[in-house]
């Protein structure tokens, strides 16, 4: 089990059109020297997960046509690639996914020297404990796991996952997500311990917490605690910034935060499988997506956290000083990575999970 995370949906369905848009909107795009490779790029790729036309800017700049599959989650993607790579150039796993498939050999290492624009990469996001040195990728978005709620409903401040976990204010207007990973982590966070603890005791505590607690909550939602918020059918949700941020647009009574226990701090990366058939266009389309316009196309358009710090420049204030984007730095302070933890500490989780779930 791997972290799952639905990702933003604009109402720019037409980005789905890819290379068949028109390449608009950079200002200078870069020249590349190609090698005697064919001009394809395959890449697979997230729901809504680019920016507008970013896939045609750069078959403008290169001449480099590019495919784009679709997956849902990050199991999708490995077990797609696990029996051998099917022809696939370019894959963005989420960090802790990443980490796991470098531990498999399913990922190359990466040429820096053919990727100039990494300059360009924030330096909180320079190097990682899941990809120590970059080694095997580039930070693509991040973001962060919180609460979004309705403010008309609640009384006081909403600054503590106890709205969700661990009170009956809201009882039977409230969902939580629906995995081991996502739900557990949370738990942990609000008890005063590691989102990726693997302490028995622990985990005992946020097992029988969440059974306790299991009363109140209307439903375990995988894919549409944003929707049930916006409909009215619960009042608070566990669920991603970026769903939270598209149904804010849309009510202003909507909000979302970071509880001040932290939370989760995901990060998706874009890396090379072994076995990709085009390894240079991969090159050159790392170093593309990490350029200052096609950075900020790219946040335009899915309204996540850029760790491109050159696109972060072109960025204008109400993206810049969203705080379900960016949340202050002494709530990230508190937030984790999800961590990649080994197949015994997984169904581990996924036993507990089994038995919330049963309770």
């Amino acid at each position: 089990m791997t972290t799952y995370r639905p990702r933003y949906r604009p109402n720019r369905r037409s980005l789905l059109q890819g290379a068949g848009i028109a390449a608009v909107g950079l200002t200078m795009l870069p020249r590349f020297s190609l090698a005697d490779e064919e001009k394809k790029l395959n890449f697979y790729n997230w729901d809504t997960y680019i920016g507008e036309t970013t896939l045609a800017d750069f078959e403008a700049a290169t001449g480099i046509q590019t495919k784009m599959d679709l997956f849902a989650d990050n199991d999708e993607l490995f077990a797609k690639l696990k029996g051998g790579n099917p022809g696939y150039d370019v894959i963005v796993p989420t960090n802790d996914n990443l980490e796991r498939m470098i531990k498999a050999n399913m990922v190359m290492p990466l040429d820096h020297a053919k990727i100039p624009n990494m300059a360009n990469i924030d330096e909180p996001f320079r190097d990682s404990a899941f990809d120590p040195g970059r080694k095997y990728s580039i930070p693509y978005m991040w973001g962060t796991l919180g609460i979004g709620y309705r403010k008309s409903k609640i009384d006081g401040v909403v600054d503590s996952w106890k709205l969700l976990l661990d009170s009956d204010q809201l009882a039977g207007k409230i969902s939580l997500l629906g995995d081991a990973q996502n739900v557990l982590g949370p738990t942990l966070k609000y008890l005063g311990y590691s989102y990726n603890s693997t302490n028995m005791d622990e985990l005992k505590k946020a097992e029988e917490l969440l059974i306790q607690q299991k009363k109140n909550v209307k439903v375990f939602a995988d894919d549409n605690g944003q929707d049930l918020l916006a409909s009215g059918e619960v009042d608070a949700c566990m669920e991603w910034n970026g769903d939270i941020i598209q149904v804010m647009k849309e009510d202003d009574d909507l909000a979302y935060v970071v509880p001040t226990e932290g939370s989760l701090l995901w990060q998706d990366t874009m890396a090379i499988p072994v076995g990709a058939p085009h390894p240079m266009n991969a090159h050159l389309f790392l170093d593309f997506i990490l350029g200052p316009e096609a950075g900020k196309i790219i946040a335009d358009t899915i309204q996540y956290a850029t760790a491109n710090a050159a696109a972060k420049k072109l960025m204008d204030k109400d993206y810049l000083e969203n705080p379900a984007i960016f949340p202050p730095p002494e709530i990230i302070a508190k937030c984790e990575p999800a961590l990649y933890l080994g197949e015994e500490a997984t169904k581990v989780r996924d036993e507990i999970w089994t038995r919330i779930q049963a309770a």
